[in-house]
């Protein structure tokens, strides 16, 4: 069975742990039908992302898996050479590709890899290695041109990346005696110097008010919206990614990660990146968010520290909400907000609502305290960076406003 088109390769990690072809027919013959090094390549990629699985985030596994996969599908159906006998020109010849791929191997919205046929997984038509979408505010209206897709420096700084860890975990099992993706990064020609004023990605002080105000008004009239509002409120007054409020396979957030220390201080527990714990200091401000959310639920006053109460539940069923169900909760208040300040002051002060995601919260929370002179280091450690550096770089834009308050006062004549 040659292979003329892209298939996905790699189910999630939970089905890959016991993956078996018997259940994927189709992959099954592609791999009995190719060379033996398509299978041998195929399990050094699923070993490599087992190990990934086991020890890094859902979110990191999905990375690392998007790239191993286009990157073996590009050496099996494009390069037709084996991985371990790549050279440097290779990998940059790899990297223009990902720069400008076919249009057959790129689509336009979010599929699943495998789609259930009579008890076997097969592959799903609709799914495609890259991904081309309609700006978010702009969705009605835009016509997608494949051949406009380019990655960000982002997505091809993260390619490289995940190849190299790939080839060195390789190297260390001793499947590769090189790693050429590691001396070509330097040299490719679609990498950009970046010196630019980088703009952090945020809602203005009068975009949070009308996002809080509705969130306030929709819970204020009905019950059911006080878990969006208690989600919204959090994420941004916290600094939390929205996977820190998500139920996760390695740890599930309660009532009782909430938590007061000797000198009556609230601290909130989060399970962070790379496998992290953290304690986040929770503002007395924040309080009767916390409080208004709990009485909701049925829960009087604050938490207590051993209370295992489930921190944000599902709407129907058991347990707590995946950062996809969170994701919606927001992307509800932000559409009202959206329409709410529209109405009151037109569509270009509120177009960024329509354009903002969750994570702009988070953005928004840190940006706020540290225009309010709050110490970099205290926010920094609330919001989990590894360094101080990273907040400064991320954050800090005192220099850039006042080098364009003075550009203001530059003349023609």
């Amino acid at each position: 069975m040659l292979l003329n088109k892209p298939v996905p390769l790699y189910p999630p990690y939970i089905d890959l742990c016991d993956f078996d072809f018997d259940d994927y027919p189709e992959l099954d013959k592609i791999f009995s039908s190719n060379e033996p090094w398509w299978l041998e390549q195929f399990d050094w990629g699923k070993v490599f992302l087992t190990y990934i699985g086991r020890n890094k985030s859902t979110h990191t596994y999905d990375r690392f898996r998007n790239d191993v996969e286009r990157f073996l599908l590009w050496s099996f159906i494009e390069k037709k050479k084996p991985i371990d006998q790549l050279r440097k020109s290779d990998l940059l010849e790899y990297a223009d590709f990902c720069w400008q791929p076919p249009v057959t191997w790129i689509g336009t919205s979010n599929q699943e890899r495998f789609k259930i046929s009579n008890g076997y997984s097969l592959a799903n038509e609709l799914w495609f290695p890259y991904k081309i979408q309609a700006p978010k505010s702009l969705k009605s209206e835009y016509i997608i041109d494949k051949k406009k897709y380019r990655p960000s420096q982002q997505t091809l700084s993260s390619m490289f990346t995940a190849i190299i860890v790939f080839y060195n975990y390789l190297m260390a099992e001793d499947f590769c005696i090189g790693n050429p993706a590691q001396i070509a990064k330097k040299d490719c020609r679609h990498f950009i110097i970046d010196s630019q004023v980088k703009e952090v990605k945020r809602l203005t002080a009068s975009q949070w008010q009308y996002v809080l105000d509705t969130a306030v008004e929709m819970a204020d009239e009905n019950p059911l919206f006080e878990r969006n509002l208690f989600v919204i409120s959090a994420l941004k007054t916290l600094f939390l990614r929205i996977s820190e409020l998500s139920d996760r396979p390695n740890w599930s957030p309660t009532m009782g990660h909430f938590w007061q220390d000797d000198d009556e201080n609230w601290w909130l527990k989060v399970f962070g990146k790379s496998r992290k714990l953290r304690d986040i200091t929770v503002p007395l401000d924040f309080l009767p968010f916390l409080e208004r959310y709990r009485s909701s639920r049925g829960l009087l006053g604050l938490p207590s520290s051993n209370e295992n109460s489930i921190l944000v539940e599902k709407i129907r069923g058991q347990g707590g909400m995946t950062s996809r169900h969170l994701r919606r909760l927001v992307q509800s208040v932000f559409d009202q907000a959206h329409e709410n300040m529209r109405r009151s002051e037109g569509e270009n002060k509120a177009l960024k609502l329509k354009e903002a995601s969750a994570h702009w919260l988070r953005h928004t929370g840190a940006s706020m305290e540290i225009e309010r002179g709050r110490p970099l280091k205290d926010i920094s450690e609330d919001l989990g960076h590894a360094s101080m550096a990273t907040t400064d770089t991320v954050y800090v834009q005192s220099e850039n406003k006042k080098r364009a308050e003075s550009g203001k006062k530059r003349q023609v004549n």
